[in-house]
């Protein structure tokens, strides 16, 4: 799948959340100042995730206080992401896209490969979507350590 581009027009989604809800990227938009940090990533509960997401979570303060809601979004069902969030003490969505549509529509699903081998699954990537729908931030084959200290450099957020 293409890689979506600062400027283009972010797909727009709702998915099942781990709350037991809906997500909808077009309300969190409507709540955020500045726009909306979308990271997908290939498993809950597996050592890199769970590095990113607490990463994200320690962070969640300082980029809420700059403008910016998160959610994470990987093809694992709501029970898993349930537990992944109750046993890491998440507290921004995570969204559970079983079918990789859009996981596929932000170019975060395709071939990949990982110590020599070739599969098909998550792309680690980041996209940060403003409140008017478009891209300003497409990061791609981040790594899950230190990405979200990337990420803020990249904002102007220190």
């Amino acid at each position: 799948m293409p890689r979506l581009e600062p400027g283009q027009t972010a797909p727009d989604f709702t998915l099942p959340a781990a709350d037991g809800g809906s997500f909808s990227l077009a309300q969190a938009r409507e709540g955020a100042d500045k726009g909306v940090i979308v990271y997908f990533y290939p498993a809950a509960s597996t050592p890199g995730c769970t590095t990113q997401a607490c990463d994200f979570r320690d962070s969640l303060a300082s980029l809420g206080a700059a403008g910016y809601a998160v959610v994470g979004v990987s093809p694992d069902p709501v029970h898993k992401l349930q537990a992944f969030a109750e046993n890491e003490s998440l507290t921004f969505p995570l969204v559970s896209d079983t079918e990789h549509g859009t996981l596929e529509a932000y170019g975060a699903w395709g071939e990949k490969t990982n110590y020599g081998r070739t599969s098909v699954g998550v792309i680690r990537s980041t996209v940060v979507v403003g409140t008017d729908g478009t891209v300003t931030e497409a990061q791609y084959n981040v790594r899950a350590k230190g990405h979200v200290a990337k990420l803020r450099r990249d904002l102007g957020l220190g």
